[in-house]
């Protein structure tokens, strides 16, 4: 060994490191598309959420498949993520089933929902970045721009947005976790009663005070401004009435 060490250059290190990926290579696997079961998980998300696929409906894994153009491993792992956070129901002899929707339990989440999203709301606030905060900023403009239009769907996409920033801003993966099972089911109940409750308005208002909030670092605000949106949730939960499908 001593022989050997002492015919090494006298500059070179004894362990060596690949180099860094240059930040065009960081870029460039940002930008790779998303996974095929990503891309089935959200799109077949989306029309659950927005009842294009029923509460009580059968599925089939096949039939998404060719919906979707994709193939059935990617749709069954999305199927199975999909029923960890209870928007479908995988039960034996009968198939896939999306879920009902459950206004008693929509209250259980809620009371969840409370506690995890105050913890989000004020991490986020507290650890966002400051192109984070610009997208806070952007999101709080977009949502007073669906309150004043009445735009479901401009709503729906800023909630969407809005959600899935709040949890990369807050830099904690428990809770981040726990609200990502939360998220479809409170988007598609709230989706399904805001008509006849005319509640756009003062959701979009309310998303807005949260995300202004937080594009301005101000933790305590953004408590206070989810508890407002919680307890607004909780008055028009409790206020809607069952729906025949």
């Amino acid at each position: 060994m001593r022989l050997f060490m002492a015919h090494l250059p006298a500059d070179m290190p004894l362990t060596t490191r690949p180099p860094a990926p240059s930040k065009a290579a960081r870029q460039k696997v940002a930008e790779l598309p998303k996974s095929l079961t990503q891309q089935a998980y959200t799109q077949i998300e989306d029309m659950i959420v927005k009842l294009e696929l029923r509460p009580g409906q059968a599925l089939s894994e096949a039939g998404l498949s060719a919906m979707l153009g994709i193939g059935r491993t990617p749709v069954r792992e999305a199927l199975q993520r999909l029923a960890r956070e209870h928007l479908v129901l995988v039960l034996p002899q009968r198939g896939i089933l999306v879920s009902q929707i459950d206004v008693k339990m929509q209250l259980r989440l809620l009371e969840t929902r409370r506690e995890v999203e105050r913890l989000i709301m004020t991490c986020a606030a507290r650890r966002g970045t400051a192109s984070e905060r610009e997208r806070f900023q952007y999101l709080a403009n977009e949502f007073s721009k669906a309150a004043k239009s009445g735009d479901p769907s401009r709503f729906m996409r800023a909630d969407k947005e809005f959600n899935d920033l709040s949890l990369v801003a807050s830099r904690n993966e428990f809770a981040a976790a726990a609200m990502g099972l939360m998220h479809g089911l409170s988007r598609r109940f709230w989706y399904m009663h805001h008509q006849q409750a005319d509640d756009l308005s003062e959701m979009a208002r309310l998303h807005a005070d949260i995300a202004q909030a937080i594009a301005r670092a101000n933790e305590a605000q953004a408590a206070k401004a989810l508890d407002a949106l919680i307890d607004h949730n909780d008055t028009f939960t409790r206020s809607t009435v069952s729906t025949d499908f």
